[in-house]
Formats: structure tokens, sequence, C-alpha cells
């Protein structure tokens, strides 16, 4: 239905209210990150139970689980907004990154996969800033594909059964990070498209 001209815009045409359920479990993962990092840190190391480290498992895993939530609360109920399109990236990292550097800090994780995943999200996330102004670089299949590779490799690793889930858990995380490099080049290419398509423009 539509309004005469200078009526007030229908409630469809407006912003949901960032007070919603969606934006709810994105700040309740963004608060977990440091209940999260302290369960690893405080792992007592090889001859100890390890308990911290399943619980750790349990709040990332638990994290993870909201994050696919919110996402689909957001879509089916129209609950996307400004804050949420900010707020959920920076919840996605902040797990991620806080998970892999966790993982280095007691040992359990090359600090070089850390480095190089890391620096390819920093990377991206600039580059995306700086060509916003002549589009946006929409996420891809292959960067989807690589959040749930790091999120079922680092899920892996806090698992600490060793063996078989050890040598599985390597496998994930070699894979993710072979995705991560393979997309970060994706993203380059197609954010330098972007900039000469944009600054082609009279």
């Amino acid at each position: 239905m539509t309004t005469s001209q200078g009526a007030a815009p229908t409630p469809e045409a407006t912003e949901p209210s960032p007070w919603n359920i969606a934006n709810a479990l994105t700040v309740l993962r963004i608060l977990m990150v440091p209940l999260f990092v302290w369960l690893v840190l405080r792992d007592p190391g090889a001859g100890g139970d390890h308990l911290e480290l399943w619980w750790a498992f349990a709040v990332f895993a638990l994290a993870a689980i909201t994050d696919r939530i919110d996402g689909e609360l957001a879509r089916s109920r129209n609950l996307i907004t400004t804050f949420g399109k900010i707020a959920d990236p920076i919840a996605d990292k902040a797990l991620i990154g806080s998970a892999l550097i966790c993982l280095s800090a007691i040992d359990l994780l090359p600090w070089w996969v850390t480095i190089v995943i890391l620096a390819r999200e920093l990377l991206i996330t600039v580059v995306r800033f700086v060509v916003i102004r002549y589009g946006v670089m929409a996420a891809s299949r292959g960067g989807k594909l690589k959040t749930v590779l790091q999120s079922v490799a680092v899920g892996l690793m806090l698992m600490p059964l060793g063996g078989v889930v050890a040598t599985i858990a390597w496998v994930v995380m070699l894979a993710a990070v072979v995705v991560t490099v393979v997309t970060g080049i994706d993203y380059l290419l197609d954010a330098r498209r972007l900039w000469v398509k944009g600054r082609a423009r009279p």
C-alpha cells in the first residue's frame, strides 16, 4: 500500500529497531570472547585434565551456533540493521581471532598459521573500506567456506583428544589456511576491478 506525498513512511520502509533478538545474540557472542580466552589460557598443559579446554570448546561451539541463528533470524524476520551489519563481522573476527591466538599461545597451533589467517583478515578488511566508495565487496561462497573451515578446525583443536581427532583437526586447519589465502587473493582481484572501474568514471 502506497502513501501520499508528504505522509509518514510505512513501517516496512524504515529500518528495524536495533533492540532485537538477532542483535542480542550478536552482542552475547562478543561477550563470550573474554570468557573463552580466560578458559583457554587457564589450561594446565601436559599432565592436566584439560577441563578448561572442554569448557572453552563448549563456549566456542555455543558462540558459533549463535552466529548461525542470529543471521537466520535477521533474514527471516526482517531484523537486518546497521548495528547488526557492523557488529556481526566484528563478533566473528573477534571470536576466531582470539581462538587462533590462544591456541598458538598454548602451543596447540603454530604461530605462522595464526599470522597468515589474521593478516589476511586485516588486509581484506582494510581493502573493503578503501574501495567501498566504488562498490561493496560481497561475501563469496569461498569466504563462507573459509569461515566454516576455520570454525571446525578451531573446535577440533580445542578438544584435547589427540590421535585421529588431532589429525583431522590439522587437515581441516590446513584446508582452512589454503582457502583463506585463495579467497584473499580473489577478494584483492575484485577490489582491483572495483578500483579501476570507479577511477575510470568521469
